[in-house]
């Protein structure tokens, strides 16, 4: 097994104070801070960098790669449901077993909807947007706007409370602050929250859908219109498709099974990027490059890894340069870890079971205060 975490320590603090000691130690609300000497100009740290990145070819887009990728995750997905269709037609619940293959490929889908909506695919927009809104809305009932907008700024502002909605008060909450303002029930899920994360993701799969339906009002009527109706298209067809295979009581124990395992998946992909990890403070003034590396936390990579994770291990390359095509990324690792050893400031990269203890660790520090 691979060492539990691999930091480059420097000396000098860096913005808030936030050594790469500190970064990674216990769960802390104290890493909430701005500093007076991270006011920098905004590209003055990371242009050398993007420089380095673009000179070595890696901005160019991978079109033959995503065209093959596209295409054998549409065929292995597609492959899935005849099987549904076949075995269920024998009436025998082992169908339920390719609930499995099927909550995989829909991440797969799901990645490829959000490579698409940071222009990692195609060279226009154009063609990116109906790619995601295709893999998004129609293949999985997530739409492409609610996402795009939602992640848009966790990327302008990562663990930022009041800026970033992925550390805003929800199931779960981030910061002790978000804690103590609990009543009720919602007050027990954060007093275990770090005990019934992975529980809970069971649910993510269908409230995807149902965010995304609820987003529709915040559209124009054009796009509600094209948005609205792949949604509904897509509710209707794999009803219509399960249906046509399976008896109702399967199809909805296969449909929950699925959505549950494919909640599951994709948060495992998400969960260990950025909890644990530097909350800047209100009035913080971090360039983009502190921003982003401090506030992300990379998972070792493997083929095994990167293929589960769709790439978001690499999440420090990913947020630096969020258009960089996912093959890439573990290309521009070097230069990253390169350029941030260079400027003292502390590159976060640990071993998957390692993320995720960080970032349950936090979870669980967060609720003290309630137990």
């Amino acid at each position: 097994m691979p060492p539990a975490s691999r930091t480059l320590t420097v000396e000098p603090p860096v913005p808030g104070g936030v050594t790469a000691q500190a970064s990674e130690a216990a769960p802390q609300d104290v890493r909430r801070a701005g500093p007076p000497n991270a006011e920098r100009a905004e590209g003055s740290e990371f242009a050398p960098l993007l420089r380095q990145i673009k000179d070595a070819g890696l901005l160019r887009r991978r079109r033959g790669h995503y065209a093959v990728s596209l295409t054998v995750n549409l065929l292995l997905s597609a492959a899935v449901w005849a099987a549904v269709l076949l075995v269920g037609g024998t009436g025998s619940w082992w169908v339920l077993a390719l609930a499995v293959p099927a909550a995989v490929l829909s991440a797969r889908t799901g990645f490829v909807g959000h490579d698409a909506g940071h222009q990692q695919i195609a060279a226009g927009r154009r063609a990116n947007r109906v790619i995601a809104l295709l893999h998004g809305n129609l293949l999985l009932g997530m739409g492409a706007a609610w996402w795009s907008d939602k992640h848009n700024k966790h990327h302008a502002n990562p663990n930022h409370v009041g800026k970033d909605p992925d550390v805003e008060v929800g199931a779960l909450v981030w910061t002790r602050a978000q804690a103590v303002e609990r009543r009720g029930f919602a007050r027990f899920l954060t007093k275990y929250q770090a005990w019934l994360f992975f529980p809970m993701l069971l649910l993510e799969g269908l409230a995807l859908k149902v965010a995304s339906f609820q987003d529709l009002r915040r559209l124009d009527r054009r796009e509600r219109l094209v948005e609205g109706g792949l949604l509904v298209a897509h509710v209707a067809g794999y009803a219509a498709l399960l249906l046509a295979a399976l008896s109702p009581a399967q199809a909805i124990v296969f449909a929950l099974l699925h959505h549950a395992l494919f909640g599951v998946h994709l948060g495992c992909a998400f969960a260990p990027n950025h909890k644990g990890m530097a909350m800047p403070e209100e009035g913080s003034r971090w360039g983009h490059l502190r921003r982003q590396v401090l506030t992300s936390r990379n998972v070792r990579g493997n083929p095994v890894t990167d293929f589960l994770l769709g790439g978001l291990n690499y999440q420090v390359e990913h947020h630096l340069v969020p258009s960089l095509p996912r093959p890439h990324l573990r290309l521009a690792q070097p230069l990253v870890r390169a350029h941030c050893a260079r400027l003292g400031i502390p590159y976060t990269e640990t071993g998957l079971v390692e993320s995720y203890r960080r970032a349950l660790g936090h979870m669980h520090a967060v609720g003290e205060p309630l137990r």
